[in-house]
Formats: structure tokens, C-alpha cells, sequence
């Protein structure tokens, strides 16, 4: 029972940790994604990147301090209404016309240092060519943009200055986030969690945590075996 008890405890730290990690980024401060084509804002199940939208559609982007899901992320404060942005620009051939909604948020999800840029939600009507993506409708009227290596929407007109959906240890405004950021769902054409449309993936402390308790329980064993063959 003795030679049983450090690979136990391995693998209740190991559990321990696991559970301990959704909690400790349970939410991110990031760009959610939205499609507005029904006149109601659904969360997006494609990135920008890869979303295609048809003419006459309505999309919106909103900053916020959120979970990383459709029910429980923050919605664009502006409705999803193609006639009240896009009404007043007549149609052209060859051209697809998206309404297009940018929502900065509320100076409590600002990261520390930082205000929104303006206080409503802007919106623009971009003309694009047929088969243009929502990213190229959102760079037509709110540039500059900047994205990570892993295709996830940082920041739209410059807002914010750094930072890319950090997850945060703490509330709104705290501007506390853990060291490393897996990032929430807008990349989800990309290979990161928000990619997946999953949510959150573990923080770099927890995996090496993870790592520390396996080389640990790979140490029991061996310990374990060694003491029998004596």
C-alpha cells in the first residue's frame, strides 16, 4: 500500500489541477464575432476570415470581458437592422453591400490604461465584391486591424493597444490576466481553442503543472518496480 501512495497522490494533484484550471480563466477580455443575417445577433460559428456574408446581411463585433460562448458572451449594444445602416447606399453591380457593427464596449472591460474610443456602437456600410469575407467587410470601415499569429481579431481601429484575448483571473477592469493567452473564439477558422469554437484551452502554468504531476507519477512507478525486483 506503502509503494501506492506517491502515484495516489500524483494523480489527485493532477485532478486537483484540472479542475482548478477552467476557474482560474473562466473569462476573456477579446472581439466576439456575430451574425446579424436573421435581425437578431447569433454568435458566429466561422472567423471572420472565413465567414462569407451575402448581401443584405448584418454583422457585428463587440469588445467585452465574456465567456467564451454564444450564451453567455456580449452581444453588439446596436440592433442587427441591414436598413438602418446600409438604406441610404444604393446598390451596385457587382457589389454585395453588409451592414456592419462595431461595438468597443464599456470602459469596464478596458484593459488597464485604456478607454473605448468612442462611447455607441459605430456602423458602416461596406461595399464589397461577392465573395468577400466578414474580415475584409470589418477592414472597408474600421481600419487598423490586428490579428495573432493564429488568426484571432485583436483589435479593430487600433482598440486595443495590446493585448489579445488574455484570459482573466479576476472581474471586468481588473486588467489581471494570466501570463499566457490561448485566446477565445473569434479565430475560429484558425487552430487556436477560439478556432475549435470550443472555448478556452488550459494556461501554459497548468500544463507545466500537468507535466510536473506525470513526471511525478512516472517517478512512483519506477520507484515502485525497482523496490519489487530487490
Amino acid at each position: 500500500m506503502r509503494r501506492l501512495t506517491p502515484l495516489v497522490l500524483a494523480f489527485g494533484i493532477l485532478l486537483t489541477l484540472v479542475a482548478a484550471g477552467p476557474a482560474l480563466a473562466s473569462s476573456y477580455r477579446y472581439w466576439s464575432f456575430w451574425d446579424g443575417s436573421a435581425g437578431q445577433w447569433a454568435y458566429a460559428s466561422l472567423g471572420p476570415s472565413m465567414a462569407r456574408p451575402a448581401d443584405g446581411s448584418a454583422w457585428g463585433f463587440r469588445f467585452a470581458v465574456s465567456k467564451d460562448a454564444g450564451d453567455e458572451a456580449a452581444r453588439p449594444r446596436a440592433a442587427a437592422d441591414f436598413g438602418a445602416v446600409c438604406g441610404a447606399t444604393p446598390a451596385a453591380e457587382g457589389k454585395k453591400r453588409v451592414a456592419v457593427v462595431v461595438d468597443f464596449g464599456l470602459p469596464a472591460d478596458a484593459p488597464s490604461g485604456e478607454t473605448p474610443p468612442q462611447d455607441a456602437p459605430r456602423t458602416a456600410c461596406a461595399q464589397l465584391a461577392p465573395d468577400a469575407t466578414a474580415a475584409e467587410a470589418l477592414a472597408a470601415v474600421a481600419k487598423p486591424l490586428r490579428y495573432n499569429s493564429a488568426a484571432l481579431l485583436c483589435a479593430v481601429s487600433g482598440y486595443p493597444k495590446q493585448g489579445c484575448g488574455e484570459p482573466l483571473a479576476e472581474g471586468p477592469g481588473s486588467g489581471t490576466a494570466s501570463a499566457t493567452a490561448s485566446g477565445p473564439a473569434d479565430g475560429r477558422d484558425s487552430a487556436s481553442p477560439a478556432g475549435s469554437g470550443s472555448g478556452s484551452g488550459p494556461s501554459a502554468g497548468l500544463l507545466a503543472g500537468i507535466a510536473a504531476v506525470a513526471a511525478l507519477a512516472a517517478a512512483a512507478v519506477w520507484q515502485s518496480r525497482r523496490r519489487r525486483t530487490r
